[in-house]
């Protein structure tokens, strides 16, 4: 009867490790226990350490990404923006992109308040979101992809520490003001990966996330996809239409307002010019220049500056 109960044991216990894809030795005699894990080169992969001096590879599931058609199209380590050439006109009127499902993965970036969003700040185009965070929070890629470019203060100017990952439905995401990047260029990442730590690097006036979503270099506001505060992805499916990638165009607009702030005429400020000067230039008032740039008819104007005049 003892026999039989090893036996059993055994059957059992091989089965046990079978399960856990961990190698068994001499199943007879007893299961061979794990001790410890040790890193590797490649960050899926990890060393088991066994009670009886083996050792084994564990793959903690490496992310399954065609990158075929991602490295295909523009692809660049050294350029911070990949699609400058890239013919805006090229890019249908509408069309939808899948976010994620169950092969597609999302996590959000970090998690808080927007206190900053994508509009004209002071007169420029600010064409990310962003999130306050203290310096050293771990900051996640939120979808799976791959990393295209990796840059400091001294190579991406306002951005800081920048990371850019492109993604496999042609969406690629930025991250900036990082204290740390903690990815390389051609990195394969998965949704989660901690790709860098929070900082106030670059253009910055405190610690923050700049995050911006883009679509073949085109921007648009990434709250239609991400709601930061709950942290939730607004649909596992975005429908992305042309006149989002308009710097007026922004998450809350109805299609209207968005055409209609898309249509908009915008005049960059040159050397003597006065507000009453482009009003008359474009058949409009101050009054109407001021309401819409939300400024002041007193205002000292900026060479480069950009106004809504209609």
């Amino acid at each position: 009867m003892k026999k039989i109960y090893i036996v059993v044991f055994s059957i059992l216990s091989s089965l046990a490790c079978m399960a856990q894809d961990l190698p068994v030795i001499d199943s007879a005699v007893r299961i061979r226990l794990p001790l410890d894990t040790l890193d590797t080169q490649d960050k899926y992969t990890r060393v088991i350490l066994f009670d009886d001096n083996t050792w084994s590879y564990l793959d903690l599931g490496h992310p399954k990404i065609d990158t075929s058609s991602l490295f295909d199209e523009y692809w660049t380590n050294t350029e911070m923006h990949a699609y400058s050439s890239y013919p805006a006109s090229l890019i249908p009127e509408e069309f939808e992109l899948l976010l994620a499902d169950s092969l597609n993965n999302y996590c959000p970036p970090i998690q808080g308040k927007v206190f900053s969003g994508y509009k004209v700040r002071r007169g420029s185009s600010h064409q990310g979101t962003d999130i306050p965070l203290n310096v050293g929070d771990t900051v996640r890629a939120a979808f799976d992809g791959v990393v295209r470019y990796v840059g400091t203060t001294k190579q991406t100017g306002g951005y800081g520490n920048l990371v850019v990952i492109r993604h496999s439905n042609g969406l690629e995401t930025y991250y900036g003001h990082l204290s740390k990047t903690l990815c390389e260029p051609n990195d394969p990442v998965k949704a989660g990966d901690v790709i860098g730590l929070g900082g106030s690097t670059g253009r910055s006036t405190g610690p923050h996330l700049h995050f911006e979503t883009r679509y073949k270099g085109q921007t648009f506001d990434a709250e239609r996809v991400i709601n930061f505060e709950t942290g939730a992805l607004r649909d596992s499916v975005l429908t992305l239409k042309k006149h989002y990638f308009s710097i007026y165009s922004h998450y809350g607009q109805s299609d209207n307002e968005s055409q209609a702030a898309s249509d908009r005429i915008i005049y960059t400020v040159r050397k003597g010019d006065t507000l009453s000067g482009i009003a008359k230039k474009y058949g409009t008032t101050v009054s109407a220049i001021c309401k819409l740039n939300n400024i002041s008819s007193k205002k000292t104007l900026r060479i480069g500056e950009r106004l809504i005049v209609r």
